[in-house]
């Protein structure tokens, strides 16, 4: 069958590609920038890419259009494909009928740590020779790409046994769907690592996604599993609503799955399953947060079979996905991280993990609200105290921005100050930094490349 993917860059729509094209499918796909790291991964598979949402695009030859959720009524190719009645479907209806409903079904849900935390969790099954299928939301530090269908479904058509574990999104699904993406993944499994605000420009309030987390439960089989964060009273109060299937909790010393930190940076901790003691978890990761997202990967991994004793040295090797606090250089005594930052909340963890390991040495932040809750300024009240743990803040304020950062800036006392382009960015950073500062980019966009390129500023001052 062809298929043409419209928002084929996305990072979901891309991994879909890669499975539609493992399957045996030919696939082309359009998006409005074509760009990578997405781009490069599917032209290594030998996928065409256009640019743009010109309706010539779409081959006349195509069997199925496969339509991304940032497309909305108005844009060209949406509205050619409903004037020529050509067949379209959303990804996640595509991947729940072509893939998902033989396998056994790990969906990772929550606000934070998703990305992580399946990408985690498809390392440890793969290192327990599972050899799982996966659809990861970045760029894995694993795998060599960021979906597959996994071995034993390929090799052995063993696919009603082989585990597959993706992101479960709460964003609706798209233009003509707007339930959440993950009611279409039917999961044996499902992880709920926590629950806030968020998505502010689909959401009225916390109450709403709530209701879309219970529509998650409801599809979870009896004989299934969902593995919920004991801390989240959130949570607690969706469980409340109704849950046909066994739960098992986890947390920092509490639940079913428990951790005791050994470093404050999170970098060490004891996991213990009720009251037996598994092992001492050593990895590269840091931050509170990240001992949460590996006791879920953990419990999701005792499902599979794993033997979890002997699985525990994996961590060691485990490398997190692309723009997770990703140590991007080290130039002038300065080391420089790019971090996907999209919540008042993943920014407070991100930073006190990183405070927690590097001690008194300074951070210094430059922060874009790139995020669509945060660039409506849902979440403006709660940047400053979010931003604790750091000592210096540069803020990046662009002219289309409707809220006005000054607030954020008055708050933080000085610690604080605002520009209106990368460019301007940059170059207070450059004023402001010195060597022994840990520097990080925090933004769930592009920023424009901004973390590399104040590496190559740092190059230049050092060869200066």
């Amino acid at each position: 069958m062809k298929l043409h993917i419209l928002g084929i860059c996305g990072t979901f729509m891309g991994g879909i590609a890669a499975l539609a094209r493992e399957l045996g499918h030919q696939v082309e796909g359009s998006d409005s920038n074509v760009y990578p790291p997405m781009s490069t991964q599917l032209e290594e598979l030998g996928i065409a890419l256009k640019s743009g949402y010109a309706p010539e695009n779409i081959d006349p030859g195509t069997d199925l259009v496969i339509v991304g959720n940032a497309l909305s009524r108005g844009n060209p190719a949406v509205e050619a494909l409903l004037d020529k009645r050509l067949r379209y479907i959303s990804g996640p209806q595509w991947l729940g009928e072509q893939l998902l409903g033989s396998r056994q079904v790990f969906a990772v849900a929550g606000t934070h740590g998703k990305t992580t935390t399946t990408s985690l969790l498809a390392w440890l099954l793969e290192c327990a020779n599972l050899q799982p299928g996966f659809l990861i939301g970045g760029v894995p530090g694993n795998f060599p790409t960021s979906a597959a269908l996994g071995g034993l479904a390929v090799r052995e058509n063993r696919a009603a046994r082989s585990p597959f574990v993706l992101e479960a999104d709460e964003y609706d699904t798209a233009f003509f769907d707007k339930r959440s993406k993950f009611v279409h993944y039917r999961p044996s499994v499902a992880i709920l690592n926590n629950l806030e605000f968020d998505h502010a420009d689909i959401f009225p309030d916390v109450a709403a996604i709530q209701r879309q987390f219970h529509h998650l439960l409801r599809i979870v089989p009896g004989n299934g599993r969902v593995i919920v964060n004991a801390e989240d009273e959130r949570l607690a109060e969706v469980l409340a609503m109704g849950c046909w299937s066994p739960v098992e909790t986890f947390g920092i010393e509490r639940g079913d799955w428990r951790a005791r930190l050994l470093q404050a940076d999170g970098s060490e901790f004891e996991v213990r399953h009720g009251e037996a003691l598994l092992g001492t978890v050593r990895w590269p990761l840091l931050g509170r947060h990240n001992v949460m997202n590996a006791l879920a990967a953990l419990a999701a991994a005792n499902v599979a079979g794993a033997d979890l004793t002997a699985l525990l040295p994996a961590f060691a090797d485990f490398r997190s996905v692309k723009r997770r606090m990703e140590r991007v250089a080290e130039e002038a005594g300065v080391v420089v991280y790019d971090d996907f930052a999209h919540h008042p909340t993943a920014i407070a963890t991100t930073l006190a993990g990183l405070r927690a390991s590097v001690g008194g040495k300074r951070i210094v932040v430059a922060l874009e609200p790139r995020s669509n809750s945060m660039r409506l300024g849902v979440h403006a009240d709660q940047l400053a105290p979010s931003l604790i743990d750091a000592d210096r803040v540069v803020f990046l304020q662009r002219p289309e921005l409707p809220w006005d950062a000054g607030r954020v800036v008055t708050a933080m006392n000085g610690r604080a100050t605002a520009t209106a382009s990368v460019d301007a960015l940059l170059d207070a950073m450059q004023a402001e930094v010195r060597a022994g500062d840990q520097v990080v980019f925090m933004s769930n966009g592009g920023f424009e490349s901004a973390p590399r390129r104040f590496v190559e500023v740092l190059r230049l001052r050092g060869n200066a």
